[in-house]
């Protein structure tokens, strides 16, 4: 056998000609079922792996999906790559992983050679990339479809995949409330990210539904960072009148407050419980294992590819696509009985 399989021994093998082969590597329709069937199987008993640039220059899809991310928790865009990418490989296509800084004055010259360079099938957009105005312009001026994941904002201007998250925080307030907590300190996430304010929003219903205040000075700014969760702890911790529980945005700025307890002394959870957000591999890894929301980001990503794999597409007067997947609360060892 040779060693470079070409599309002709596949068309050999599956007893179809090489436009056939073709039509099933690309997925169109109209293709009888037992034919596909056929094509794949001699696809795979050869190993045979097409040429993107060949089959790119043949029709009209590069077989490239983008990212476009600008986030500072390396758990959470990890995720999204891994649920991307699994998600594109069945289907043939290839992954490109862009970051932006989207709080620099020249995004539109970030974004504009990527799109003139690269002709990319779709993109998805992670926060706070996917509620900049000029990324969604520039998208749509190239007419590139895009979905995006946990919007904060215009949400019905496009294709979206995303959790409740004002629920999640909801439910995981009343779990450090059921623990007789009274007393929580809270760490919002980037204030650019839509679903920080959600968050927020939903431990503040919790505590209000409890019949607890929150004090002002309980409730720290984070920006989704190890760095920003430290810091904050330490407003938090550093006074004898400290809250028993803090409930961090995210599992990062949880670890930096289990790293600002671990500097005073105060025993989690024995005199400190803490909580975060996401269920990163971080969270497994720090001892005690932390108490947090699986947001099920790598699902999320794979539903995000789904859409711009099957066309993004709706009619005028509709609601464009949406997808709501479900969330975990994740209740280890960092979350304990309020200390009396």
């Amino acid at each position: 056998m040779s060693s470079k399989i070409t599309i002709h021994d596949v068309a050999r093998q599956s007893g179809v000609s090489i436009k056939t082969v073709s039509r099933v590597l690309n997925r169109e329709p109209n293709v009888k079922a037992d034919t596909r069937d056929r094509v794949q199987a001699a696809v795979a008993a050869l190993h045979y792996r097409p040429n993107i640039s060949a089959r790119s220059l043949a029709g009209s899809k590069a077989y490239l999906i983008g990212v476009f991310f600008d986030n500072p928790s390396p758990g959470y865009i990890t995720d999204v790559q891994l649920g991307a990418i699994a998600r594109c490989r069945e289907e043939g296509y290839h992954l490109i992983v862009e970051p932006l800084d989207s709080t620099a004055d020249n995004v539109e010259d970030q974004v504009a050679p990527m799109l003139a360079t690269l002709r990319m099938d779709g993109v998805i957009l992670t926060a706070p990339v996917c509620d900049h105005p000029v990324v969604l312009a520039a998208l749509e001026r190239e007419q590139v479809p895009y979905v995006r994941i946990s919007p904060g904002s215009d949400l019905d201007r496009s294709a979206r995949v995303g959790m409740d998250d004002r629920l999640a925080a909801y439910e995981m307030t009343k779990h450090l409330i059921g623990l007789g907590h009274r007393d929580i300190g809270f760490i919002i996430g980037h204030p650019d990210h839509g679903a920080s304010h959600l968050r927020h929003e939903g431990f503040m219903a919790a505590m209000a539904d409890s019949g607890l205040s929150v004090r002002s000075e309980r409730v720290e700014q984070g920006y989704f960072s190890f760095r920003s969760g430290f810091e904050a702890a330490e407003r938090l911790l550093t006074s004898e009148d400290r809250p028993t529980a803090v409930f961090a945005s995210n599992d990062d700025m949880a670890l930096g407050v289990m790293a600002v307890a671990n500097r005073l002394r105060l025993n989690v959870p024995e005199t400190l419980s803490v909580a975060g957000f996401d269920d990163t591999p971080g969270a497994k890894v720090v001892w005690p294992q932390l108490t947090t929301v699986r947001q099920p980001i790598a699902a999320m990503a794979g539903a995000a590819a789904d859409m711009l794999l099957n066309g993004v597409s709706w009619e005028d007067g509709e609601l464009p696509p949406s997808k709501l997947l479900d969330f975990e609360l994740v209740v280890r060892e960092s979350t304990g009985s309020a200390v009396s």
